[in-house]
């Protein structure tokens, strides 16, 4: 699959928003390793081959080990790997992700409630909608991921 626009090189005007935004969260008090796993899990939903590489390696960056990485999408499963604000946030974020399935029912928004405060649900979901603003535009336009990049050089 090649890529088919470089957005940022064509319309840098255009996600600069999006880059503000992201900067905001950065300093939202919401903890790096919890926006990273949000962005991860978003990501592997909507299938976002660069946004997985990037924030796996944020992750790993981040000190998380392989093994909770593997586990993501199976979070539920996983049994006291996430942290309960983990497992709040990775179900919130599912949830408003699949937000034409899912109407965010009030089960999910309570649950979600119990574990963040007003300000930092409202964070967390902004970071959701980033970033599934961020992988409409990675799987529109074909972002490679770094790893493949790298991996292709190696070959």
């Amino acid at each position: 699959m090649s890529k088919r626009i470089n957005y940022m090189k064509v319309a840098p005007e255009s996600v600069k928003g999006l880059l503000a935004v992201h900067g905001y969260l950065g300093q939202s008090g919401l903890e790096p390793t919890l926006l990273n796993l949000i962005f991860l899990r978003v990501s592997q939903i909507n299938s976002c081959a660069f946004c997985i590489d990037m924030h796996s390696q944020e992750l790993v960056k981040h000190g998380v080990p392989f093994e909770k990485l593997i586990l993501t999408p199976a979070w539920r499963e996983a049994g006291e790997v996430f942290t309960p604000r983990e497992q709040a946030a990775l179900a919130w974020a599912e949830s408003v992700t699949r937000v034409a399935e899912t109407g965010v029912p009030d089960e999910d928004y309570d649950a979600a409630a119990a574990e963040f405060g007003e300000k930092e649900l409202v964070d967390l979901s902004v970071a959701i909608a980033l970033m599934n603003a961020y992988n409409r535009l990675g799987v529109a336009f074909r972002n490679t991921p770094v790893a493949a990049t790298k991996m292709a050089r190696s070959a």
